[in-house]
C-alpha cells in the first residue's frame, strides 16, 4: 500500500513542477516514466513527447516511447525512437540492445548482431544484450560466438534461464551431450520449459 500512495505523490510532485516549469523536460520525463509504471501509456506518451520537445537529448525518453511502442506490437515504432536514442547519446547502450531486439524480432539477423554487439561493448554488464546476441549468433550459426556470449551473461546472473536454455541448444549443436544434458537439467530447474525436441533429442543420448 506504501509503494503505490509513494508512488502518486511522487507523480503528484512532478505535476506541482510542471505547473511551475512547463518547460522541465526532466519533470516531464519523471511523470511519463512513473504513468508508464501504472500502465498509464497514452498520457504517459504525451509527457514523454514534451521531454525530448524540452530537452532533444533525453536519450531515456526516447527509449520509453520505444517502449510504448513495443506494448502496442508496433515495432517499426520502437526501432525509430531507439534510433533515435542512440543518435541523443552515441554510447548508449539500452537504446542499441533494443534495436538488436527489435531486428531480432523482424528476422534481420545481421542487423540485430551488430546492434547488439554494440550494445554489449558500450556496456559489459548488460545481460539482457548478451543474452540477445547469444540468441542472433545461434540463429546465424555462429555456435561458438553463442557459447561465450552466452557464458558472459552468466557470469552476470548464473540462474538466468533462457541462457542455460540457448547454452542446452548450441552444445547440442556441437554434438557435446554433456554440457547440453547439463544445462537442459539446470534451464527446467529453474522454471523455463524447454522444447519437447531438444529434451527428447538430449535423453536420447542419456541412455547411450
Amino acid at each position: 500500500m506504501g509503494k503505490a500512495k509513494d508512488v502518486e505523490e511522487f507523480i503528484a510532485m512532478q505535476r506541482a513542477a510542471i505547473a511551475q516549469n512547463p518547460e522541465c523536460g526532466n519533470s516531464h520525463y519523471n511523470l511519463g516514466a512513473a504513468l508508464m509504471g501504472q500502465k498509464k501509456y497514452d498520457e504517459a506518451e504525451k509527457h514523454l513527447q514534451e521531454a525530448i520537445e524540452c530537452s532533444p537529448t533525453l536519450a531515456e525518453a526516447y527509449v520509453l516511447l520505444g517502449g510504448i511502442c513495443l506494448q502496442r506490437g508496433d515495432l517499426e515504432g520502437c526501432l525509430h525512437y531507439n534510433d533515435r536514442a542512440v543518435k541523443a547519446r552515441p554510447g548508449f547502450s539500452e537504446g542499441y540492445g533494443n534495436i538488436g531486439f527489435v531486428e531480432l524480432q523482424r528476422g534481420n539477423i545481421d542487423e540485430a548482431i551488430k546492434a547488439l554487439e554494440r550494445a554489449t561493448a558500450f556496456n559489459f554488464r548488460y545481460v539482457q544484450g548478451f543474452a540477445n546476441l547469444a540468441n542472433a549468433y545461434l540463429q546465424k550459426g555462429r555456435i561458438d560466438d553463442c557459447i561465450a556470449a552466452n557464458r558472459k551473461a552468466l557470469e552476470l546472473h548464473p540462474d538466468f534461464a533462457p541462457v542455460h536454455n540457448n547454452l542446452a541448444i548450441a552444445y547440442l549443436e556441437k554434438k557435446e551431450y554433456e554440457l547440453a544434458a547439463e544445462h537442459c537439467d539446470r534451464a527446467q530447474a529453474l522454471g523455463y520449459e524447454v522444447a519437447p525436441r531438444i529434451r527428447e533429442e538430449i535423453d536420447a543420448h542419456r541412455q547411450k
